[in-house]
């Protein structure tokens, strides 16, 4: 299972909760880019461009699913980073794979909230958020792009936990 979405969707958070409710591994693909590149997603950003990332998360994710291939275990959830499905070369990785996506989706305002409560509490900076007409902007032209996943999700003024049965329902999945 592969979550997809824009920033602050909840794919990370949502993530742990379904592989946990699931008793499945869960991987984030940020956090394997980070492992392989040695530093941090902003720094790879500020210091390589974007072109540079999305190759190293191009690397990172056909190494996954190439694991996942040859382990034969797909009870796996991933996370990908918020720009990850709209590439093509990704997209079409993950639909030779056979796994299924889902979209998790909400309002673009409390997209920008969650974003923003992130930036400030938890010190978290996305190097795409921008002021909050960039925001949406990136979020009307990625938006058509998750709506191939698999299932959508509405995440909506929902907690985590909620979201995860949900998907759990939807997919007709059994908790461990």
């Amino acid at each position: 299972m592969i979550l997809i979405g824009f920033m602050g969707a909840g794919k990370t958070s949502v993530g742990r909760a379904l592989a946990a409710n699931l008793g499945w591994a869960f991987e984030d693909l940020d956090e394997r880019v980070e492992r392989r590149a040695g530093r941090e997603i902003v720094d790879i950003f500020r210091e390589s461009g974007e072109d540079t990332f999305r190759k190293l998360e191009h690397t990172a994710l056909k190494e996954l699913l190439d694991d996942l291939g040859s382990l034969k275990e797909k009870e796996k959830v991933i996370a990908l980073g918020g720009g990850a499905f709209v590439q093509k070369s990704n997209a079409a990785l993950i639909a030779a794979a056979k796994i299924p996506t889902a979209f998790l989706d909400a309002d673009i305002e409390e997209l920008w909230e969650r974003c923003e409560r992130q930036s400030r509490h938890l010190v978290i900076e996305r190097p795409l958020m921008g002021d909050p007409q960039r925001f949406r902007n990136l979020y009307r032209e990625r938006r058509p792009h998750y709506l191939k996943a698999s299932l959508r999700q509405e995440t909506g003024g929902k907690t985590v936990e909620q979201i995860a049965a949900e998907l759990i329902e939807a997919l007709g999945l059994r908790r461990k």
